[in-house]
């Protein structure tokens, strides 16, 4: 017999295909999942492609990340309906590592990335990834934005040159001596392509716009016979066979120096596939297991490496149309990599022929979504240390250093938050923490006969504390506590004196969780620096959904007619 906890322990790393097929699968769901497997291999098709180029690989090398990622991570993640292959987020490093340490680099970093990945989930510090600051991600995905904006201006333009630099500055310099090389042709693939992305987006948000603009874009090259250049006549015609398994020249010798980037990458690909997951979780109504993807995580980097792939994660893009698109189960992310190999293995050469420009206009509508000018907006209404951070990290990441950034930002962060505790007057704590597992509940504090005043279908917690970034994820299973759904949930917030950017984050989510299950929210009791900071990011009432009341009385009594329709006596 295993003991109990070791028994709890491994339950963490269960892959959520297992909990489906234990459930029972049935030959809908097969079919429901086959149709999302598709839908997301037509998205992701393209994607892998660009992301490969703008990564300094070979087009074949996203491809394959594709179909191995993303096999591994839905057959053994601990998500119900992640995607996992290559993401934008690894461009700027996956770019630098190579062009020092050549493509046998790179391998070295994603086996070490692979490995990382897999002590932190066995270590259970997939919950600590929940505190990561808002502005430090922000920051950072804003900057990789701008990042491979940067990266796409040779193709886009179809400039006259040998190489691009890494260096952000240095490259700029090399774009403005080769201006004059523009090619007319490339321009206006590259604008068709844009064209056609931003308008299917608006008028048919359901079709494959990446893969429409690519089509078109090929088709108008071939007809009229455009000096463009195109896959083929850079990389070659692409491989029509099965991805082999090879161990390839790794230089060992330079794994100190590599250190620092398979840090990097792991750390990139921990909090991307847990967003993912997170975001999963909010559009299903699921649970992932954060520690069994990042384990999984790691086994999918491994599995890249051997097979000479690039490092992957969890794309929230290609995870939220996988959703849409239907998906029941793990089984739609292992379809999808079925039908990439399939699509690869029978249109290889067809993709020869994609100009450079339309897989440009692909990675740039990517670099736009990719750069959530809304967080960062909203974050600039936030307090002055959380912009400080978001502005920090989002610098660092641009002109120096992925690496630098995240740790340069991680620490402004905890310094900004000791100062709030410092300057924090009154600092109580009375609600305990909630791991991802579920080991511990949050209870709703009984105080004064709290329940025996709720109305039916109307429940209340309170919290105490500073709702910081690291006490944000106490809102995030809140909902899951209640045995029956309430019309009304009461959130006291009286003995809440702090707040910061996280925390308003973490509140305008709950009120969208709230608002999918047709919960009003209200909120009571806010203090001067909560209320100042909420109304400054602008959250704001929304009549049935969220209600800002002064205090726990007030907000009985606005529960009592919004479930009733009659105030009380």
């Amino acid at each position: 017999m295993i003991p109990e906890r070791t028994s709890q322990y491994l339950r963490m790393f269960e892959p959520k295909l297992l909990t489906v097929l234990r459930g029972g699968y049935r030959w809908g769901d097969l079919r429901a999942d086959a149709v999302a497997g598709i839908t997301v291999a037509i998205v992701a098709l393209p994607l892998a492609m660009a992301l490969a180029i703008a990564s300094g690989a070979a087009p074949e090398k996203g491809l394959y990340t594709a179909i191995i990622a993303g096999f591994l991570i839905s057959a053994l993640g601990g998500s119900r309906v992640q995607v996992g292959g290559p993401t934008a987020a690894f461009i700027p490093v996956v770019f630098v590592v190579i062009q020092k340490f050549g493509f046998g680099g790179l391998i070295l970093c994603t086996l070490m990335a692979g490995l990382m990945l897999i002590a932190a989930g066995l270590l259970r510090l997939g919950t600590l990834m929940k505190y990561m600051p808002q502005p430090v991600i922000t920051g950072f995905t804003a900057g990789i934005a701008v990042s491979i904006f940067s990266s796409q201006v040779k193709d886009a333009l179809g400039l006259k040159m040998e190489s691009v630099p890494a260096e952000f500055i240095a490259r700029w310099l090399a774009y403005g001596k080769h201006l004059t090389t523009t090619q007319p042709a490339a321009v206006g693939l590259l604008l068709t392509g844009l064209l056609v992305i931003v308008t299917l987006r608006y008028w048919k948000p359901k079709w494959p716009g990446f893969l429409l603009a690519l089509l078109v874009c090929t088709g108008l090259a071939m007809a009229f016979s455009l000096p463009a250049e195109t896959v083929g006549s850079r990389f070659g015609e692409l491989p029509s066979s099965l991805p082999r398994f090879a161990f390839p020249d790794i230089p060992f010798e330079r794994t100190f120096e590599l250190l620092p980037s398979a840090f990097t990458i792991a750390f990139l690909a921990a909090v991307e596939s847990l967003l993912s997951a997170v975001v999963a979780d909010g559009m299903t109504g699921g649970r992932h297991r954060s520690n069994g993807e990042l384990v999984a995580q790691g086994f999918a980097n491994i599995g890249c490496a051997m097979f000479g792939a690039l490092p992957a994660t969890g794309a929230i893009a290609r995870t939220a149309t996988n959703i849409r698109a239907g998906a029941r189960s793990p089984v739609a992310g292992m379809l999808h990599a079925v039908f990439v190999l399939l699509f690869m293995l029978l249109l290889s050469p067809l993709m020869s022929y994609v100009p450079l420009a339309a897989l440009a206009a692909v990675l740039l509508v990517v670099a736009w979504n990719m750069s959530e000018h809304q967080h960062f907006r909203h974050t600039m209404s936030a307090p002055l240390g959380d912009r400080v951070v978001l502005l920090l990290t989002f610098v660092l990441t641009v002109f120096f250093d992925l690496t630098l950034a995240i740790e340069a930002g991680i620490v402004v962060a905890a310094l900004v938050f000791m100062f709030r505790m410092a300057e924090s007057v009154e600092v109580s704590a009375g609600v305990r923490l909630m791991d991802d597992e579920g080991n511990e509940r949050w209870d709703a504090l009984h105080e004064d006969g709290q329940r025996a005043h709720l109305p039916p279908e109307v429940e209340a917690f309170q919290i105490s504390g500073p709702l910081f970034f690291g006490a944000t994820n106490r809102l995030d299973d809140v909902l899951d506590q209640f045995f029956a759904t309430p019309k009304v949930f009461i959130l006291r917030m009286r003995l809440v004196p702090m707040i910061d950017a996280s925390g308003v984050h973490a509140l305008r989510s709950l009120a969208d969780r709230c608002q999918r299950r047709g919960i009003v929210l209200i909120i009571s009791g806010l203090q001067e620096q909560p209320n100042r900071v909420i109304a400054r990011m602008d959250l704001h009432e929304s009549s049935g959904q969220l209600h800002f009341v002064s205090d726990f009385e007030h907000a009985i009594r606005l529960a009592h007619t919004l479930t009733t329709g009659t105030a009380p006596d």
